[in-house]
């Protein structure tokens, strides 16, 4: 019991290290446009974060408890006790060291770096699995170029559609709600495969296609009844304000119910151990722990979570509510589809590479490659630094159990 207890405590401060880091995925695009201030976006955030880890968390992630290391091979249950405490730590590190200096890293990353570097000193090279390490270093360029590209189109085709037509709230009100009713039915098609893990089969898509068409037909009618106050331009932007608004709290809902398992993954291993004394046992985790997970995101982001905020929202490039709308919505699409596919995508890097291909779209000059380049080190960086870390770690701990 008292193994499960520092586990859990170690779990517990992994989760306020995602909380901190991670939230700028869904949230920084809002501050940094001016929807939300970042006292709102933290409130906002740490319910929505608890409240997708407790209801719609899973137990555990098959690619963290057995997908890095093979559990086969691994014959002492001290050794993974040993092991997932040491890659929790090691991934909790980084995250804090990467929030202080205000990077926006991938947690999953950090994680899976922990359990690499564990299982390499526990059991040798043979017991990772490097067909799926391959894919994840392939992530590190396929996610922010698919955000990217995707991000620079939705806002050309913004620029093209409404901006830069003669009357622009009369483009607005004839664009604007196919592009709301299209939110709503990738928002709803998201939160069926990732919050609920349902297949993408007939019914998601028959439900969510229905609630894309009603929120359509709704948002014709309200947007009918915007009337510009100063200029077109400005009602244009407080109807994508709204838009905003709605696409950064699902972000950061479906967020808690997928990335608790970086925290809960490793601490299922050890609960499974513990309880079954078998490694690679199967066991449920308690809804408690996921709520533990929860809350400890939603107190990192009450903690630290402005600190990546204002990088991803304010310093790579310019934001207003139309290119925060592209981004947000070319983040949650490029997720989506990826998970469709079953690619392994970064949120953190997919929304990185979406700031950025709206910055293109409006020139090289737009973008602070100083922060580009900064970023892009912390991302080569977590995998190896974690696994170095846990490493050592783990002959530290392997001592103790």
């Amino acid at each position: 019991m008292t193994i499960l207890i520092i586990a859990a405590v170690i779990g517990f401060v992994m989760s306020m290290a995602i909380g901190a880091n991670d939230v700028a995925n869904s949230m920084a695009t809002a501050v940094g446009a001016k929807a939300i201030t970042i006292k709102q976006a933290v409130i906002i955030a740490a319910l929505l974060e608890f409240t997708g880890a407790f209801f719609f968390g899973k137990m555990v992630t098959e690619t963290i408890r057995k997908g890095i290391v093979d559990p086969s091979l691994i014959k002492e249950p001290n050794i993974m006790i040993a092991g997932a405490f040491a890659a929790l730590v090691a991934a909790a590190l980084w995250v804090f060291i990467s929030t202080f200096f205000a990077l926006p890293i991938s947690t999953t990353h950090a994680v899976v770096g922990g359990m690499t570097g564990f299982g390499i000193v526990a059991v040798g090279w043979g017991a990772i699995n490097w067909g799926k390490m391959l894919f994840i270093v392939s992530s590190w360029f396929l996610s922010p170029l698919l955000g990217g590209i995707l991000a620079y189109l939705v806002f050309r085709f913004i620029s093209w559609a409404i901006l830069h037509r003669e009357f622009p709230l009369t483009a607005a009100r004839k664009v604007g709600p196919f592009l709301i009713g299209l939110t709503f039915f990738i928002v709803m098609l998201m939160f069926f495969s990732k919050a609920l893990h349902m297949d993408i089969n007939s019914k998601p898509l028959l439900w969510s296609s229905l609630f894309g068409v009603g929120v359509m037909v709704l948002s014709f009618f309200i947007l009918k009844r915007v009337k510009p106050k100063n200029d077109e331009y400005g009602a244009v932007e407080r109807i994508f304000r709204k838009m905003q608004v709605v696409t950064s709290c699902y972000v950061s809902l479906s967020h808690g119910a997928n990335d608790v398992a970086n925290a809960i993954g490793p601490l299922a291993a050890i609960y499974a151990v513990v309880t079954t004394g078998v490694v690679g046992a199967q066991a449920g985790i308690p809804k408690y722990l996921l709520g533990l997970g929860g809350l400890g995101i939603a107190l990192g982001v009450a903690v630290l979570g402005y600190r990546v905020m204002q990088t991803v929202g304010d310093n790579i490039t310019e934001l207003n509510n139309t290119r925060g709308f592209s981004i947000d919505f070319s983040t949650a699409t490029t997720v989506f589809l990826a998970s469709v596919f079953g690619l392994p995508v970064s949120s953190s890097h997919t929304v990185v590479g979406s700031i950025v291909g709206v910055g293109m779209a409006r020139g090289l000059e737009a973008i602070n490659l100083d922060i580009i380049k900064k970023i892009a080190l912390s991302w080569l960086l977590t995998v190896p630094l974690s696994a170095v870390t846990a490493a050592l770690l783990y002959k530290l701990f392997i001592g103790w159990f």
